[in-house]
């Protein structure tokens, strides 16, 4: 595992260090939910073959007070923790990773938009993840700011990587509502032609354009930034649970293991196990882990109540 202390501005405290063997490593995350630990350390600990989906959002290149990474040295930075994922990973798990670009603050380019998540991708797909998709979070609510020459950051990235050929992808479970009314839906399936074609012969057959009772998303997934902050400690950079929801639900099965390596307020862990998956982080910012066990704590107690309030009825 290479050296990355020099990356970080902030010197952190020392974290707990993990368990020897590989399955008490990964245990004590599905217990805990989030746990106070370096995911560099942790990482290679885990089980091969053993978590289905990997979902996070490292901190950005040179964005955060808290760990303030130079694009320069974000790729190196990063690989490590990719490369300890891949064996951990199962052969239809997946790695799907939030990050966006930043614009230079200093060098040779300065002033404009720095390539390193590009790298970051190809660098990836070198290393032997396979670059499935990239999604476009589109935030209607996006902070407007002065950028220079350009308008407001409205959108992020998920690249989806897979570890195998056949990665597990429920398109069923996130499919969203026709747009088209359902009296049109009804006309159209009476059609006595149900083939649409254009006059330069491509088309469809329309008349199973609407089997599945929903329309497939598309990869640019809209969902609103939050601004929350969490029992009284504000995290920067707070993911939505919307977000963390599609992908879970898309790339993860029913029971399966959840893993963020960079948790923050423990949002993947929230709504994975809310989603009925085995879900657990890292964080080694000891103050996030305990908003983000107070968040499971709430969130399992809110969870027990409605299912009282829904056997009485």
């Amino acid at each position: 595992m290479a050296n990355t202390d020099h990356l970080f501005i902030k010197t952190l405290p020392s974290t707990p260090k993990p368990p020897a063997r590989p399955t008490q490593a990964l245990d004590k995350l599905l217990e805990e939910g989030v746990t106070w630990g370096d995911a560099a350390l942790w990482l290679p600990r885990l089980p091969e073959n053993s978590v289905d989906l990997f979902f996070t959002s490292p901190p950005y290149a040179d964005a955060r007070s808290y760990s303030r990474i130079h694009p320069d040295r974000y790729v190196e930075w990063f690989l490590p923790f990719a490369r300890a994922m891949l064996p951990a990973t199962t052969t239809t798990g997946s790695l799907a990773l939030n990050i966006k670009n930043r614009v230079a603050k200093s060098g040779p380019l300065r002033g404009q938009r720095h390539p390193y998540v590009y790298e970051l991708v190809l660098a990836l797909q070198h290393m032997g993840w396979r670059w499935i998709e990239t999604y476009i979070w589109d935030k209607p609510n996006a902070v407007p700011g002065r950028f220079g020459p350009r308008t407001k950051d409205a959108f992020e990235y998920v690249y989806h990587f897979a570890k195998g050929p056949q990665p597990i992808f429920n398109l069923d479970a996130i499919r969203v509502p026709y747009k088209t009314a359902p009296e049109e839906i009804e006309r159209r399936k009476l059609r006595a032609t149900p083939r649409k074609n254009t006059e330069a012969g491509f088309g469809r057959e329309r008349s199973r354009t609407y089997v599945h009772g929903a329309a497939d998303p598309g990869n640019v997934v809209q969902v609103a930034q939050t601004y929350n902050q969490h029992y009284g400690v504000a995290h920067t950079a707070a993911m939505p649970e919307r977000l963390a929801e599609f992908f879970i639900k898309a790339l993860s099965p029913e029971h399966g293991v959840v893993v963020d390596p960079f948790a923050g307020s423990g949002t993947t862990s929230v709504v994975a196990r809310r989603l009925d998956r085995r879900a657990g982080g890292l964080e080694i910012h000891q103050e996030y882990v305990a908003v983000a066990r107070k968040r499971l704590e709430t969130d399992r107690s809110l969870e027990k109540r409605s299912e009282e309030v829904c056997r009485a009825d």
